[in-house]
């Protein structure tokens, strides 16, 4: 794909008088005058540092909230929805609150929370954020107003990197294995952790950009907020691998004089996740099963999608098992609610929000709906859309829909017109024919967006900017639009996809990078078995380019004694346990580190077998041969052009 030349920039636009007054009329039934969010927020608040800034190895700032300022308005700006505009200013709020006496949470140093609980003979940790900068930081921060307590434990409440990646801030893997520290996770942690790394993992780092804005200015024309948090930063990501894995539904378990009851949740709002009891804190956290906001049943960065119903079914069971002897309700995101009343309709009505998505979307699936249709019609019940917590921050009702009816049914609607389409590309100029041409187009495009209809003005400008990729003027009047339907968003995750739309459209996309080898952390890598590196090779195989080739090969890591034969066939490249033998035409041997630098160096494997760095036996050739047909990745592909 050719990197096409940036056009100017064009200054943004401020909010029309559409979004004006969609703004001062936006949420007629929520009560901003009902202070509980914020009163619970700053709850229990113990000390921070200035503005949260956390700087890196090199003294830059990792993290630093002062660029958020203006969210110290009370009153939303005409280019933010103010339901969004509440969740931004609480999500600004930071440092070490606690809980009940004996449990803390570091709250605003990341997109997560990390919870601290004091232990017999020091502390229990559970998630240690996204980087290991801030980790270090928030940790530091409780040392300053607890003591220096060392850490017995640290749980993953989840397989997602801002609830593991700081650990070696923290921990060291040394600690670890010595036995001084126990690392705790769900059962099948460690595979979903570095699934979702690896395989997907180039078009959903392209695609979260547009989750989270991180390429957009602070601002309240551009980046605000992500609705689980603040932002999600930069720094160093870690990983150390679990040492005890929670594999029963229900386990119950005391850590250095903590009791926690272990609840899993699988396939809820991660793969692998679990809930956490404290019966002598009279603590329940939810993990990211329960947080202020309506989650995503499907981020729009892409993931595989989540079981809304089993999701309902965990929160249900909470509410019966714990709930009655509970006094605060917490989460490794926003803040916690106290008081059993309070605690009890927080976790119904995020049951029922779950089970109601699920529900209704099948009901009218049953219907014959298509997913669009439901998204167009569906709406939450009015006993619930008023509840903060439950207000589409994160996630949104339409996409959830959608996530749904493609679990249950997959991406196609049924209609034998939509089984083939035409690609945009093509579709775009054959469109463009029927509708008179680009110009013709434009000046009904530029009516429509003047009348404020600019969800029809973005839609219909796709077809020009997808016909010819440098008609500027639409790209400009598309990027305007997109704008205003990023200043009325709810969703943050909208707000940011619609903004960093408008800005690429105008400036194009970032300058590309390689993808493939030299993306992923480093501790990730190490960890990350044979088999899943085998596994990215494979998608990385040229079809086409590898007609008609067989290959037989070995591949061992020689310090954990495990071997794998590849085969190449039919352009599919294989793999099993065992041995060719003499069959194999050469037998590649690493190590782990060597493995690990394969897969992270920044060269392609190609490279890295010129230069000798690929210990092997056999023929040479045809290992390069395997390796001659991977393909690079663009890890900044167009989205918002061909």
């Amino acid at each position: 794909m050719s990197q096409q030349t940036p056009p100017a920039d064009k200054p943004m636009r401020p909010a029309t008088r559409f979004t004006c007054e969609a703004n001062a009329a936006f949420g007629p039934e929520l009560d901003y005058s009902d202070t509980s969010c914020f009163d619970d927020a700053q709850r229990g608040f113990v000390g921070t540092i200035p503005d949260a800034r956390i700087e890196g190895k090199n003294g830059q700032a990792v993290w630093d909230l002062s660029f958020y300022r203006f969210l110290e308005e009370e009153i939303s700006p005409d280019t933010v929805n103010p339901s969004l505009w509440r969740q931004a200013r609480l999500n600004r709020l930071h440092g070490l609150f606690e809980v009940v006496p004996g449990m803390y949470q570091v709250r605003g140093f990341d997109l997560a929370n990390l919870t601290i609980i004091e232990s017999k003979t020091g502390v229990i940790l559970i998630d240690p954020l996204t980087f290991c900068e801030n980790a270090t930081a928030a940790l530091a921060l409780y040392r300053e107003h607890r003591g220096d307590r060392p850490i017995r434990a640290v749980i993953y409440s989840h397989s997602h990197t801002d609830h593991f990646g700081g650990v070696e801030g923290v921990i060291s893997a040394a600690d670890v294995a010595s036995g001084q520290v126990q690392v705790i996770a769900p059962d099948g942690f460690l595979q979903a952790a570095i699934a979702e790394t690896m395989l997907a993992g180039v078009p959903m780092r392209r695609r979260s950009m547009f989750q989270f804005g991180p390429t957009l200015e602070p601002g309240p024309r551009s980046h605000i907020d992500s609705g689980l948090g603040k932002a999600i930063g930069r720094g160093t990501a870690s990983l150390i691998a679990p040492t005890w894995v929670i594999r029963e539904p229900i386990e119950t378990h005391e850590i250095d004089g903590v009791k926690i009851v272990f609840q899993l949740t699988p396939e809820t709002e991660a793969p692998a996740e679990m809930n956490f009891f404290f019966p002598d804190h009279r603590v329940l956290n939810l993990a990211e099963n329960g947080c202020h906001t309506m989650h995503n049943l499907c981020p729009i960065r892409g993931a595989k999608t989540r079981d809304s119903l089993g999701w309902s079914k965990y929160l249900d069971l909470a509410l019966e098992q714990f709930v009655d002897d509970t006094d605060v309700v917490i989460a490794q995101h926003h803040w916690p609610t106290w008081g059993q009343e309070r605690i009890r309709r927080f976790i119904a009505e995020q049951r029922d929000m779950y089970r109601y998505l699920h529900d209704q979307t099948l009901r009218m699936m049953s219907h014959g709906m298509t997913p669009d249709e439901i998204a167009d019609q569906i709406s939450m019940p009015a006993s619930i859309a008023p509840s903060w917590h439950a207000r589409p921050y994160y996630g949104a009702l339409a996409h959830n829909v959608r996530a749904i009816y493609a679990h249950y049914l997959g991406p196609y609607d049924g209609r034998p017109a939509n089984l083939n389409p035409l690609p945009p590309e093509k579709a775009a100029v054959r469109y463009l024919e029927y509708m008179g041409g680009p110009d013709a187009v434009l000046t009904r495009a530029r009516d429509d967006f003047e009348r404020g209809d600019y969800r029809w003005v973005v839609q219909v400008l796709q077809h020009v900017i997808f016909a010819d990729g440098q008609n500027m003027t639409a790209r400009h009047l598309c990027a305007d639009a997109m704008e205003q339907m990023g200043y009325q968003a709810e969703s943050s995750t909208w707000r940011n996809a619609y903004l960093l739309g408008a800005k690429e459209l105008r400036l194009g996309a970032p300058p590309s990078r390689a993808g493939g080898a030299g993306m992923f952390s480093p501790r990730v890598i190490s960890m990350m078995p044979l088999d899943m590196v085998l596994d990215f090779i494979a998608i990385r195989i040229n079809g086409p380019r590898a007609e008609d080739m067989r290959l037989k090969l070995d591949w061992s890591v020689t310090d954990e004694k495990v071997t794998r034969k590849l085969l190449l066939s039919h352009s599919a490249l294989s793999h099993n346990e065992g041995s060719h033998g003499k069959a194999a035409a050469a037998h590649i041997k690493t190590s782990r580190v060597q493995l690990a630098q394969l897969v992270n160096s920044g060269r392609s494997f190609a490279e890295s077998l010129a230069a000798g760095d690929v210990p092997h036996d056999g023929d040479t050739a045809a290992i390069g041969q395997l390796f001659d047909l991977m393909d690079t990745f663009d890890s900044m592909f167009n989205i918002l052009v061909p």
